[in-house]
C-alpha cells in the first residue's frame, strides 16, 4: 500500500527533480504488409500504423492529465523496413521512409522507428538497397529515425556493413547541413541491438516480438543526483545501495505508465526500459552524478569506475520493480544531451577515447558526438568497428550516433535545440584507417560467442 510520503516523494520528483516518463513507444509488426507491389505496401503499413496507433498521443496525454506524471514523447517502432523491402528491391525503397513519416505526421507522434536492417553476419534481400537509401530518407523525412546492426557476438562483425555505415553517416550529415546535420542525428549504428528498445534513434521492432506491445523508456538522472547530494554516504557500498532505491522508484512509475497504456490500448504490455536518459535541462545529468560521488569532473580518472558502479545499480534497482524490463536499460552518455558532459568536454576533461572506454561499462555507446565536418568516411566507419568491438567482445549492446558538422571544426559548436541539445565539435585521434577499412570481410565472432 501507497503511503503518504511515497506520494509526496514522487510529486517532488517530478516537480522539482525532472523525473519523467522519456516515452511510450508502441511497437508494431509489419510482416503481413509484405507484397510485392511496393505501393500496395506503403498503403498496407500507413493503414496499419494508422488503425494501431490512433489513439497512442491521446492515451499519453490522458495519463498524464490523470497521474500528473509528464510523458515527453509518443513513439512507434516498426518491424526493419529492409525485411518488408526484401521482395521489392529492385524498386526505389525511399518510398517506405515516406510511408512511415506520412504516418508519424497523421498520428503526431514524435519519431517513427524501423527503417532499419540487421546484417552482422550478412546481407540478404533488401539490405543492400535500403542502407544505400539512408542519407536521402533521413533528408526528406522529418520524424524516421534509422539503425544498422553490424555485429553481434554470436556473429562478429560485419565489415562490408561497418564501411558502408560511413558513407551513410557523412552523406546524411551533409544532406542535412542546412538543418545542423539532423540526419546524422537520426541515425544509429549497433553491435548487439536489442528488439525491444523503446529509445530513438535506434528504436525497432524485432522479428521475434508479439504483433503489437507497448514499451516504456524512463528517465530520471535528476532524481538520483539530487538523491545522492542530498545523503550522506560513507562509502561506495551505500552510494550504490542509494542509486538502486532510487532506481526502484523510478522504474515502478513507468510501471505503472505502461501498465495504464496497454490495458487503454488493448494492446500487450511489453517491457520497461530503466535507463537513465539525460536532458539539456539543468541538473538532469549523468555525468552530475558522476560528479556527486566524489569526481572532481566527468572524465577524470575514476570516472569509468563510477560509471560502471551507476550502471549496474540502475538495473539491480529497477529490475525489481517491473514485472518485465528490456531494451538497454542503464545509463546512457549522449554528449550533446548532457549538459555535464557538454561542460566536461569544453574543459578537456573529457574526449573520444575517454568517452569510448566509459562505453564498455554504461547502457549504449557513442552518443551524439559531434565530429569535425571534413572527417572522412573511413574514419566514420572505424569509430563504428571500434565500438562494436567492445559490444561484441563484452556481449553487450552498443551503438554508435556521431553528427560530423559539415562547415565546422573542432572547438566550435552544433545546436540542435530541443531533447538534442547542443554539442561542442569534439577532436578526433590522428592516423587514418581506411587500409583497414577497405579490407572488408568479416571480424570472426568471438571464443565466447560457443555457449551452446
Amino acid at each position: 500500500m501507497l503511503e503518504t510520503k511515497d506520494i509526496l516523494e514522487t510529486i517532488n520528483m517530478i516537480d522539482n527533480e525532472n523525473l519523467d516518463v522519456r516515452t511510450i513507444t508502441m511497437g508494431i509488426s509489419l510482416i503481413d504488409c509484405i507484397d510485392s507491389d511496393i505501393d500496395r505496401a506503403c498503403d498496407k503499413i500507413y493503414d496499419k500504423i494508422c488503425l494501431y496507433a490512433k489513439d497512442l498521443v491521446k492515451t499519453g496525454e490522458d495519463i498524464t492529465r490523470e497521474y500528473g506524471i509528464p510523458i515527453i514523447n509518443k513513439r512507434i517502432s516498426v518491424t526493419p523496413i529492409s525485411i518488408i523491402a526484401g521482395v521489392c528491391q529492385t524498386q526505389k525503397i525511399l518510398k517506405f521512409a515516406k510511408a512511415l513519416d506520412r504516418a508519424a505526421d497523421t498520428l503526431g507522434v514524435n519519431f517513427i522507428g524501423g527503417y532499419s536492417a540487421l546484417v552482422e553476419k550478412g546481407f540478404a534481400a533488401g539490405d543492400y538497397a535500403l542502407i544505400e537509401s539512408i542519407p536521402e530518407a533521413l533528408s526528406v523525412t522529418e520524424r524516421v529515425c534509422s539503425s544498422v546492426n553490424i555485429g553481434s557476438t554470436r556473429a562478429g562483425i560485419n565489415m562490408d556493413a561497418v564501411r558502408m555505415m560511413g558513407k551513410a553517416v557523412v552523406e546524411s550529415a551533409r544532406l542535412t547541413a542546412d538543418q545542423n546535420c539532423i540526419g546524422a542525428a537520426k541515425l544509429v549504428t549497433f553491435c548487439n541491438a536489442v528488439q525491444d528498445n523503446p529509445f530513438m534513434a535506434g528504436a525497432f521492432h524485432g522479428v521475434g516480438e508479439a504483433d503489437c506491445v507497448i514499451n516504456v523508456g524512463v528517465s530520471g538522472p535528476g532524481v538520483v543526483r539530487a538523491a545522492l547530494e542530498k545523503a550522506d554516504c560513507q562509502n561506495i557500498t551505500e552510494v550504490a545501495d542509494l542509486v538502486k532505491r532510487t532506481a526502484f522508484k523510478i522504474t515502478r512509475m513507468g510501471q505503472l505508465v505502461a501498465q495504464q497504456a496497454s490495458a487503454r490500448l488493448s494492446v500487450p504490455f511489453g517491457i520497461v526500459d530503466l535507463s537513465l536518459a539525460p536532458t539539456p535541462a539543468v541538473g538532469d545529468s549523468v555525468a552530475h552524478i558522476l560528479e556527486e560521488m566524489g569526481l572532481e569532473v566527468c572524465g577524470c580518472h575514476g570516472t569509468t569506475a563510477a560509471l560502471a558502479l551507476l550502471n549496474d545499480a540502475v538495473k539491480k534497482g529497477g529490475v525489481m520493480a517491473s514485472s518485465h524490463v528490456g531494451g538497454l536499460s542503464g545509463a546512457f552518455i549522449p554528449v550533446s544531451e548532457d549538459q555535464g558532459m557538454i561542460d566536461a568536454v569544453k574543459a578537456g576533461a573529457l574526449d573520444i577515447t575517454k568517452l569510448e572506454a566509459m562505453t564498455a561499462v554504461c547502457s549504449v555507446g557513442l552518443d551524439m558526438l559531434v565530429i569535425p565536418g571534413d572527417v572522412t568516411p573511413q574514419t566514420v566507419s572505424a569509430i563504428i568497428a571500434d565500438e562494436a568491438a567492445i559490444g561484441m567482445i563484452n556481449s553487450k549492446t552498443t551503438a554508435v550516433r556521431v553528427i560530423p558538422a559539415i562547415g565546422r571544426k573542432a572547438g566550435e559548436e552544433l545546436n540542435f535545440g530541443g531533447l538534442l541539445g547542443k554539442g561542442p565539435v569534439m577532436p578526433l585521434r590522428k592516423g587514418d584507417a581506411s587500409g583497414f577499412i577497405n579490407l572488408g570481410g568479416r571480424i570472426p565472432a568471438p571464443l565466447q560467442s560457443l555457449k551452446n
